[in-house]
């Protein structure tokens, strides 16, 4: 019973996986969060340019 434990404490495959689990989690979140801003920021762009379009004559 012994042998059992300490091999389970001496075993850090799992511990591994969770930690990469996280990176994986914290990079796809930054991913969503960079493209949300991103998006925003495109949408606000193609807007003005369609009211400059529309005030000169073009649309």
């Amino acid at each position: 019973m012994t042998a059992v434990f300490a091999r389970f404490l001496k075993d850090e495959s799992g511990a591994t996986a969770i930690e990469y689990g996280l990176i994986a989690s914290l990079i796809a979140l930054a991913i969503v969060a960079g493209a949300t801003t991103l998006g925003t920021q495109i949408g606000n762009t193609f807007t003005n340019i369609a009211g400059r379009l529309k005030t000169s004559g073009g649309g």
